[in-house]
């Protein structure tokens, strides 16, 4: 969950040796928030350059970005940003739902008595990063919600079956909202009305709401990266027709 302050803090998705776990985070941060978009060709040399430190680090970091499906190997050109898969991404989105149904469930049936408190100040804090612009913002503080909510759950085997999937999730909400700039207030709307159901121990009602959140969510966010990817496709298209005709 984000700080109080105002200051947002990502999520760690592994648990790594220190050093390789500071470039991993660093090479992946750069992936999320579009500094190394798809396709950028990762050199390790130039990477263990900027992050000062050795190769061995780097190399390590980049063998676990590509178990988690961040980078691949490139014919010819060595280790890439990976493409966002629209399949891989709906799935995603589709085990969320179940998790998160589970989760809005859970929580509802164990919450404490501060729940309502915490939950109201990420959803003032979400509120405030739609007004401010800023996507870093926006997407922090809407995992920090599903984070809240799963820990409300008191669920770890749902916790450690999500987090493979935050960065991801966080990935493709970058790649959309860095085309349409924000996420619509409906979305804390609706974690408002999560909250709400949570609170007063509607189980069903909580579980009910949070996978009609993920639907809606992934409804968004997959089609328009689907559209986006086709776009960019007939554009690459019209660039080899050209070249063609010269």
């Amino acid at each position: 969950m984000a700080p109080a302050g105002g200051q947002v803090s990502m999520p760690r998705v592994t648990i790594v040796p220190s050093l390789v776990g500071q470039v991993y985070e660093r090479i992946l941060d750069e992936i999320c928030d579009g500094t190394l978009p798809a396709n950028t060709r990762l050199i390790q040399d130039e990477l263990a350059e900027a992050y000062e430190v050795s190769r061995q680090p780097v190399q390590q970091a980049i063998m676990l970005l590509r178990d988690r499906g961040f980078v691949e190997d490139a014919p010819k050109r060595g280790v890439v940003v990976a493409e966002l898969n629209v399949g891989l991404m709906r799935s995603a989105y589709e085990v969320r739902e179940v998790l998160d149904g589970l989760s809005c469930r859970l929580a509802a049936e164990r919450s404490d008595e501060q729940a309502e408190a915490r939950g109201q100040e990420i959803i003032a804090r979400g509120r405030e990063a739609i007004a401010s612009g800023s996507i870093a913002r926006q997407i922090a503080e809407d995992i920090a919600f599903h984070q809240f909510v799963t820990e409300l759950s008191g669920n770890a085997v749902i916790e450690e079956a999500a987090r493979p999937h935050w960065h991801h999730m966080r990935r493709i909400m970058g790649e959309v909202l860095r085309v349409e700039r924000n996420i619509s207030a409906d979305i804390w709307d609706e974690h408002a009305q999560i909250l709400q159901a949570i609170v007063m121990k509607d189980a069903a009602r909580a579980e009910r709401l949070g996978r009609a959140h993920i639907s809606r969510a992934s409804a968004k966010f997959v089609s328009k990266l689907e559209t986006m990817h086709e776009n960019a496709n007939v554009e690459r298209r019209k660039r080899t027709a050209s070249r063609s005709v010269r």
